[in-house]
């Protein structure tokens, strides 16, 4: 009766051990799959770079390096910053794949582009 107890102690502490391995891997791998962090500067009148390609989940940081406000919005609103003073960011994370072409409200002339894949 004893070995027995004891044989499904073990059982019951080697299935324990192998769930929380196998938790641990899963976290690893997850990890491993973090996105890179993307940033996009103003600066100059100008988005830099222009234009970025990036997997889907991806969150993209624009940061104002100019001595003038600046906004970042999409052509098609789905996004769209305050007015960001010198040295403010805004960040917008992309969960849908396509093609997101921006903006500069203040300065429309100055365009980017988000490419989602």
């Amino acid at each position: 009766m004893r070995i027995r107890v004891c044989m499904v102690t073990l059982a019951v502490a080697i299935l324990v051990m192998a769930i929380l391995i196998a938790g641990g891997a899963g976290s690893k791998v997850n990890a491993q799959q973090a996105l890179p962090a993307i940033e996009v500067k103003i600066d100059n009148f100008s988005f830099g770079p222009a234009a970025i390609t990036v997997p889907v989940g991806t969150t993209v940081t624009w940061t104002n390096r100019d001595d003038i406000p600046h906004t970042v919005v999409s052509d098609d609103k789905v996004f769209k910053s305050k007015v960001l003073d010198t040295d403010e960011k805004f960040s917008y994370t992309f969960g849908k794949p396509g093609t997101y072409p921006y903006f500069c409200s203040v300065h429309p002339k100055m365009t980017g582009k988000v490419v989602v894949e």
